[in-house]
């Protein structure tokens, strides 16, 4: 198992705008077996390859009991007004803020086979596809926060034992 260390606030690569993969090799099945096994603890939604120092366009998501994965995703619909969603980051330990987020989403990208792979859903779901998308456009949740929560959340981070 290549359980691997979540990057934290403050590290420079959680701001990388993601590369799409062009090639799937070796590398490419690496990264997704470290994403796949670092994501697969309860209370992990969702991980994106920065959070564990990759730059390259994917993530791995932990939703009812299932561990998953997509190549290259890229929103493709969101819908339904966005509504105040709780939320955390596992880039952020301890730290949750109410975030605008569509209810519904869906994703396009790839498997390891090259294969087109669409991940729709609601909820949870559609919160954790929006999340990961985000990390691997280089935005963190805060840059959503209105002024006055995103304070407080650097606050909070200020005074936290991980920062």
């Amino acid at each position: 198992m290549a359980v691997r260390e979540i990057r934290l606030f403050g590290d420079p690569v959680l701001k990388a705008v993601c590369e799409p993969i062009t090639h799937i090799d070796a590398g490419v099945h690496a990264l997704v077996n470290d994403l796949c096994d670092t994501v697969a603890f309860e209370g992990r939604a969702g991980l994106a390859a920065t959070q564990i120092g990759y730059t390259q366009r994917a993530f791995s998501l932990h939703l009812d009991g299932r561990v998953s994965y997509i190549l290259n995703p890229e929103i493709v619909e969101l819908a339904g007004d966005p509504v105040p969603t709780g939320e955390g980051c596992l880039s952020m330990p301890d730290l949750w803020f109410e975030v605008l987020r569509y209810p519904s989403a869906t994703v396009r990208g790839i498997d390891l086979d090259g294969s087109e792979l669409v991940i729709s859903g609601q909820g949870l779901t559609a919160q954790a596809l929006q999340h990961e998308c985000d990390h691997l456009d280089g935005k963190l949740y805060l840059s959503r926060l209105d002024r006055g929560a995103r304070g407080e959340a650097m606050r909070q981070i200020r005074n936290s034992r991980w920062f």
